[in-house]
């Protein structure tokens, strides 16, 4: 049986689907299991991954996970995990984890804690598949609130460059190395098929829901200001010196999403329309 953290988001979503029409038994966490749909005959379970003691009964009879960890209890996790039986777990990291181990290793509060977590897994016995994403397209849900209310978009670096990477592509490539013996124990960096500047994206999904959407370029403190009751300052640091470092300046991008699924990493403007009535519904 296959156990999937974090059953509320849209990634787990989607590769609950996936392994669902393959057959395969899943279990699904999360905190709030109650507030869960699955499909029937799917079991779900509270698990916190900041409470150990959630991880016994979310671990009993599972021999493989789909993990997207917090550093917190990481350690009690894989212990739990090896002692009851588990010898695979697919984590699900960043890409941002190769800048802390290049030649010249930088300071990263958000890839840190995923380092924390990809190095607690390869140091146990269970055999573990790690997923670095670059930029998720979904971030782009934070400028939802905004382009709804017809209000500017507010960002520190509008040309700044980023690889969205759709959540259908990342779970498609999840649902492949957990079912395929071949990729396990791999080290995969998915990118989505366009290196893209915030200012192109916003373009793009203009055009996709017919609005104008502008944007307000910002100073970094002003942004920072503006995001405080969301998001720690150090994240926020984190998150503007990734975007400095990319601005005007493309990102590699990677053929992994159409080396694991077989087609190629959908691109922007298909999330866009996906996602349309984030951005119009009332």
């Amino acid at each position: 049986m296959i156990l999937i953290t974090g059953g509320r988001g849209a990634v787990a979503t989607h590769l609950l689907a996936l392994l669902h029409a393959d057959g395969t038994p899943v279990r699904v966490g999360s905190t709030s299991p109650a507030g869960l749909a699955p499909p029937p005959g799917v079991e779900t379970v509270a698990l916190d991954l900041t409470d150990p003691a959630t991880f016994p009964a979310a671990l009993a009879g599972i021999t493989s996970v789909f993990l997207y960890a917090t550093p917190d209890h990481i350690t009690e996790f894989v212990d739990h995990a090896h002692r009851a039986g588990v010898t695979h777990v697919v984590v699900l990291s960043s890409s941002g984890v190769l800048g802390l181990l290049g030649p010249e290793p930088k300071e990263d509060a958000l890839a840190g804690s995923h380092l924390v977590v990809e190095r607690a897994l390869l140091a146990s016995p269970i055999a573990t598949t790690i997923l670095r994403p670059g930029s998720f397209a979904s971030n782009a849900s934070s400028w939802a609130w905004s382009v709804k209310a017809g209000l500017p978009v507010s960002l520190p670096f509008p040309g700044a460059h980023t690889d969205p990477l759709h959540e259908k592509d990342l779970a498609e490539a999840a649902h492949t190395v957990l079912t395929d013996p071949r990729h396990r124990g791999g080290r995969f960096t998915l990118t989505g098929p366009e290196s893209l500047t915030f200012a192109e994206q916003i373009d793009r999904l203009a055009a996709v829901i017919g609005r104008a959407v502008t944007v307000k370029h910002v100073t970094a403190e002003e942004w920072k200001e503006e995001m405080a009751e969301y998001l720690p300052p150090v994240y926020a640091d984190a998150l503007l010196a990734w975007w400095e470092s990319t601005d005007g300046r493309p990102v590699a991008l990677t053929r992994t999403v159409e080396e694991l699924t077989g087609h190629p990493a959908r691109p922007f403007t298909t999330w866009a329309t996906d996602h349309t009535a984030d951005f119009t519904a009332p």
